[in-house]
């Protein structure tokens, strides 16, 4: 309805504005099922550093983007222009005006060069990295490398309700109701370019998102890519937990993983520092030190002073440990090493209360 809305504004006749609006508001009460999004009006693109002339479309550089005035006539210093919407002429100075591209017009991108780093001359491995905005971007990699990318890793705007993520250079306030619709549009444009590039006989799309909109994002690629092997996977972001108030704690974010043609999973021969929970894991083979000191606040000896005691071991003996905490009597710390080399300055415990009082 968005896009409705807006172009219904352009309609200078009030009935005729009336009678379509009535049309458009019993229409778009009529029960609809799948994903259904409304289409926005998509993104206008500032283009910073083109001259600025009489018929030139321009935005204000310190307003909204889609607040879209056309030049009437210029001088040195000042422009007549109109708003393309409300239809109001205003002079504005020509310093507070970039010209702007909405959205279906032709822009002919080009990479210029900025700067590069050879880290391994010896190595013909290389990589570019394209500061732009990423639809046009995208577009620009599809006059070389339609159909022949392997993989495409996107980290999208989560679309949290804060101030994460702009829609015509405006972020989209909490209780905007077309909140879920400007983010359903704005990653179905940049995922058809995506397809484009994607090699159709064996590659794979990555998405990440969390639990915002990953409902949504999972239709949206069920109907995108009809014909690929979709799976969303779990991953872990903090085991501790994110607090959430009245909500449980957050732990972990998701993956999308979109296979298409014969593109497959196979396993990946990891590096022994990577085999935790195995047998040759830190874990495994004796005390984790670092799960023994208390974290989080108040865990410094300047902290709870009362509350904060050391561990001795004796020196040079390998089968068994004794300490002293507090007043309690010594107790025995029997580790699976055959060797303690980590000294133990000072780890952190609360006080108990002993057997004897």
């Amino acid at each position: 309805m968005a896009a409705i809305n807006d172009l219904l504004r352009q309609v200078s006749d009030p009935v005729l504005r009336g009678r379509l609006e009535e049309e458009i508001d019993r229409l778009s009460k009529n029960k609809k099922f799948g994903l259904v999004f409304e289409e926005h009006i998509p993104e206008c693109t500032p283009l910073y550093g083109v001259g600025i002339r009489a018929g030139s479309a321009v935005a204000r550089k310190t307003g909204q983007i889609s607040d879209v005035y056309v030049v009437l006539q210029l001088d040195e210093k000042t422009a007549k222009c109109y708003n393309k919407v409300s239809g109001e002429s205003i002079d504005i100075p020509v310093d507070e005006l970039v010209a702007v591209a909405q959205f279906g017009e032709p822009i002919f991108p080009m990479l210029k060069s900025v700067d590069s780093i050879q880290n391994a001359p010896d190595s013909d491995l290389w990589h570019t990295l394209i500061e732009a905005d990423n639809y046009h971007a995208l577009q620009l990699l599809e006059y070389l490398y339609t159909g022949k990318v392997d993989c495409i890793y996107i980290d999208p705007p989560y679309n949290t309700r804060a101030k994460d993520w702009k829609y015509n250079n405006d972020y989209v306030d909490p209780t905007d109701s077309f909140k879920h619709s400007k983010w359903l549009s704005m990653m179905k444009k940049r995922l058809l370019i995506a397809k484009r590039l994607l090699n159709p006989s064996d590659s794979v799309l990555i998405v990440t998102i969390d639990e915002k909109e990953y409902v949504h994002l999972g239709c949206l690629l069920d109907e995108l890519f009809p014909e690929a092997n979709i799976q969303m996977i779990s991953t872990i972001i903090a085991q501790k937990g994110v607090a959430r108030g009245g909500s449980f704690y957050r732990v972990n974010e998701f993956i999308y993983i979109v296979q298409l043609g014969i593109s497959t999973v196979t396993p990946l021969q990891l590096s022994d520092e990577w085999a935790l929970g195995k047998k040759e894991s830190a874990a495994a083979k004796g005390i984790v030190w670092s799960q023994l000191r208390r974290s989080g606040t108040n865990d410094l000896r300047t902290d709870r002073p009362n509350l904060f005691y050391p561990l001795v071991f004796t020196a040079g003996s390998s089968d068994t440990r004794r300490a002293r905490m507090g007043r309690w009597s010594s107790i025995r710390i029997r580790p699976r090493w055959s060797s303690v080399s980590t000294a133990c300055s000072s780890l952190a415990f609360r006080r108990r209360q002993s057997p004897s009082g």
